[in-house]
């Protein structure tokens, strides 16, 4: 028996609906309209011959067969996408001395690193991680081809890929006691969000009092998912364990988080080129996250 083929196209759009949550913005990712996804997803449920998504006026969800297929969609247009890069250019080759601030969302990197690495087999990348001065100074040294970093104090070069809005963040089980000095988890100086929190706790008379000092961002997420104290970070360190405070409307609006790359004119661009145009295609589909084209 000769089963029907699955197209590409109602995959992606299958999938587009499944990671965005909603047919409106899966419309936007994959660039048709709402009801041309919507038709394409009902296309893909009579080949199946079974519902993929449980629909009413106010939620979406996977059934049972929609998950099973999710996991299977994603390996195809994986593939998919990797053959028709490979026909149309040769794939980058050669190695990749990339440094990437830990500010980059922590959570997400090391699954796209690789997701990267099997779209581009021919390509290696010697990764550091580290505090972007530091990453800086390594790349000023010629240790680094690359460095993804956030655009603060000595890191304003580069191109902004992606930002973020900052937020203060706590323990799950926080509460706030104004009664008392605020107690602060911290990196060492000179340090951006040390900054932030110094003078947005100062602006409205806060007293505050330095908790913890980390020398590195999981450091600081786990003194304050410990209930050592409170921070600010981008939105994208949230984790289990830990909650968004929310804080008095006379405080500070805390700003965006730029991250920018730099080494896109160096000798090394035909590397680097396609490691950023992944990233910006990945994380274009991610919450909460903005990226600059």
């Amino acid at each position: 028996m000769r089963f029907p083929d699955l197209e590409i196209d109602l995959l992606r759009a299958f999938v587009a609906v499944a990671e965005t949550g909603s047919f409106t913005a899966a419309a936007d990712v994959v660039g048709r309209s709402q009801s041309a996804v919507s038709q394409k997803v009902q296309r893909l449920e009579e080949i199946l011959d079974r519902r993929v998504f449980d629909r009413t006026s106010r939620s979406l969800s996977l059934t049972r067969d929609g998950e099973r297929l999710l996991v299977s969609a994603r390996q195809m247009l994986e593939f998919n996408d990797a053959v028709v890069r490979d026909m149309r250019k040769p794939p980058a080759a050669g190695t990749l001395r990339l440094g990437i601030a830990e500010d980059f969302i922590p959570n997400e990197l090391p699954k796209l690193l690789a997701r990267f690495s099997r779209l581009y087999p021919g390509m290696h990348i010697d990764l550091m991680t580290g505090l972007s001065c530091s990453l800086l100074a390594a790349y000023d040294e010629d240790r680094l081809d690359a460095v993804i970093a956030k655009k603060d104090g000595q890191a304003q070069r580069g191109r902004v890929i992606w930002r973020e809005p900052l937020v203060w963040l706590a323990s799950a089980d926080f509460q706030v006691d104004f009664s008392k000095p605020a107690r602060l988890v911290m990196l060492p100086p000179p340090c951006t969000y040390r900054e932030l929190m110094i003078s947005a706790l100062d602006s409205v008379r806060r007293e505050w009092t330095v908790a913890c000092t980390a020398s590195s961002l999981m450091g600081v997420q786990a003194a304050v998912a410990g209930g050592l104290g409170v921070t600010v970070l981008g939105k994208s360190f949230v984790q289990e364990g830990m909650q968004i405070l929310r804080v008095p409307a006379h405080w500070p609006v805390l700003p965006m988080t730029d991250i920018t790359v730099i080494g896109e004119e160096s000798e090394a661009a035909e590397l680097i080129q396609p490691l950023v145009t992944f990233l910006a295609e990945s994380l274009s589909r991610t919450e909460a996250i903005t990226l600059v084209a």
